[in-house]
């Protein structure tokens, strides 16, 4: 019997009658073979959400089984690609097609004709297990490519093919498992987007994603494996700060989605990636990233689809032992999809018309980060730092709240700072990271001892003078005493100084931990001998005409990553200071 449209809603379509369906299946819709896939099984109809737009499609027209979910191809090729969220490339698509994407483009996600040198790590005989490398193809100048045995594919080898040059549907190997049944396999796995990679065991998160931005790197860090959201609203720079994160930070690879936003911004996106230099190899940064562009006019549901196709491509590196960053900029349009085809469904709806599994599926996809012992007996980590848009910048949206449950790095973007041009602008005082206690003993081998200590200070001197500020927005300054001007003008060296950065400034875009330290050192040095100056009854005013706190704010600028011993001379220059007032 065949399947055909009895309903259409949108990206909705049903199918009367029907039971032979199976849930998350992948189904080809109408006479132009829509990818879809099933969403709600009953007696009466089966539901459909199409990841393509649904214009033209007409009732009585076919719907094709596959029998299998929803997939992405994996192998040599992902690397320097763009595709849209159901893994489409989108410079074979531009070609033929132009600026927008026609419905029902069967295009092959990784190019089938190109030939690629491999080099193979197994040899005739030899026993074979899931996950297992067996061969090795330099992808890019920075990418080794590692070809893995897929799932539930395992035993001794009968064949393998010398080194050479192949194409990804080659085959190349062939194996024979337990039960005598023969497995060949080419340069390519399939995987189903909505199941995560299996892995050995989850392992502790204790080393830190460095990512030269102070901010971060000092007050807030996220570890390798690790889940961090960045909410914020409109202007507050959110997509510039995942740009300078993905430029800087030592994951290996970066797996972009761009889900629901803008299209003259994910064009911006695309081109700066093109165009930025990749500061470990200096050579394009496209080298080592991954970019999935799902812009707000493309179909609703494929947004959803974009998510977790980012997600599946870096477990699949992860596996080969990388650590891999993924952007999900933003979320809140992935919730806003997730609402609209629920009220096509015709589902209850919760808090703000957003469904009620809202949170599970945002558990769902920040589960699936974490520092692994990979099947190949490597360890390998997926990072996500996922931007959330709040309408209005109202954190108590549901979107934040719950993506708040399931992060443990929090990094609140403000209007307030961003208008000031400070950036990046991330509020300290709403702000917070539960990374620290994990991290604070890799702090102490491969920095300093002192890295959290003074971090604790400099947090302390921050909430002080939050408060005072307050104090200040009542009654005026006039009336607070010297030791309480001293920790608002210590608080601005902090600020200025150390926490906003200039990522156009070629020592200041990326700052080494060991210079943070010590930037550290300088301003809590001045703090003790202000305080110490104030404490045998001198007035503020003298300090404040050296001109010292101004100097201190300016060594972000005048001493270069080359030669970070220089700050210890502002150490001297503090001390000279003192003894002219004294």
């Amino acid at each position: 019997m065949e399947h055909v449209i009895h309903s259409i809603n949108g990206p909705v379509v049903t199918v009367k009658d029907i039971t032979n369906f199976q849930m998350l299946e992948m189904v080809y819709v109408g006479r132009q073979k829509l990818m879809g896939e099933v969403i709600s099984i009953s007696q009466s109809k089966t539901t459909i959400q199409v990841y393509e737009s649904t214009t033209g499609l007409a009732v009585g027209e076919p719907v094709h089984r596959t029998g299998e979910p929803i997939s992405v191809v994996l192998g040599p090729g992902l690397m320097k690609n763009i595709f849209d969220g159901i893994e489409r490339p989108l410079n074979m698509i531009a070609p033929s097609s132009g600026m927008f994407i026609p419905t029902g483009s069967a295009v092959e996600p990784l190019d089938k004709e190109k030939e690629w040198e491999v080099t193979f790590d197994v040899k005739e005989n030899d026993a074979v297990f899931e996950g297992m490398i067996f061969g090795r193809i330099q992808e890019t100048a920075s990418i080794e490519h590692r070809l893995l045995i897929p799932k539930g594919k395992a035993g001794k080898v009968l064949s393998v093919k010398p080194n050479g040059k192949y194409k990804i549907y080659d085959t190349v190997i062939t194996i024979k498992d337990e039960d005598g049944v023969i497995h060949e396999l080419n340069l390519t796995q399939k995987w189903p987007i909505k199941t995560p990679r299996p892995v050995v065991k989850r392992l502790p998160m204790t080393i830190p994603l460095v990512s030269g931005q102070r901010v971060i790197d000092t007050l807030f860090p996220i570890a390798k494996g690790g889940t961090a959201a960045v909410p914020g609203g409109f202007g507050t720079g959110k997509t510039m700060m995942q740009h300078q994160f993905a430029k800087w930070c030592d994951a290996d690879l970066i797996v972009y989605v761009g889900c629901g936003e803008r299209g003259n911004e994910m064009t911006q996106v695309l081109e700066e990636f093109g165009d930025l230099i990749d500061p470990r190899t200096n050579k394009p940064l496209m080298e080592r990233t991954i970019l999935i562009a799902n812009t707000s006019n493309m179909p609703v549901a494929a947004r959803e689809a974009s998510i977790y196709t980012g997600v599946t491509i870096a477990e699949y590196y992860r596996d080969m032992g990388y650590h891999v960053a993924v952007m999900a900029d933003s979320t809140s349009r992935w919730a806003e999809a997730l609402r609209e085809i629920s009220g096509r469904l015709e589902e209850m709806p919760a808090e703000e018309g957003f469904p009620a599994y809202l949170p599970s599926r945002i558990s769902q996809f920040y589960e699936r980060a974490g520092y692994m012992e990979t099947k190949s007996h490597l360890s390998g980590s997926v990072t996500i730092i996922g931007a959330v848009s709040p309408q209005g910048a109202d954190f108590s949206e549901p979107v934040t709240q719950n993506t708040k449950r399931f992060v443990r790095s929090f990094w609140a973007l403000d209007k307030q700072l961003a208008y000031q041009r400070h950036y990046a602008a991330i509020n300290w005082n709403l702000s917070y990271s539960e990374y620290i206690n994990d991290l604070s003993r890799w702090y102490d081998q491969h920095v300093d001892h002192r890295f959290l200590i003074n971090r604790q200070e400099i947090m302390s001197l921050l909430a002080e003078e939050n408060k005072l500020l307050e104090i200040v927005k009542l009654i005026g300054s006039d009336v607070l005493p010297d030791d309480q001007k001293l920790i608002i003008e210590i608080g601005k060296v902090i600020r200025l100084g150390f926490l906003q950065q200039n990522a156009f400034h070629k020592d200041d875009t990326f700052v080494p931990l060991e210079k943070q330290l010590y930037m550290m050192d300088v301003i809590l040095y001045l703090y003790k001998k202000a305080k110490q100056f104030i404490e045998s009854s001198k007035s503020i005013q003298l300090l404040l005409e050296t001109g010292i706190f101004e100097h201190v704010i300016k060594m972000k600028y005048d001493v270069p990553n080359s030669d970070i011993g220089r700050l210890k001379d502002y150490e001297k220059d503090i001390d000279q200071a003192f003894k002219r007032i004294h």
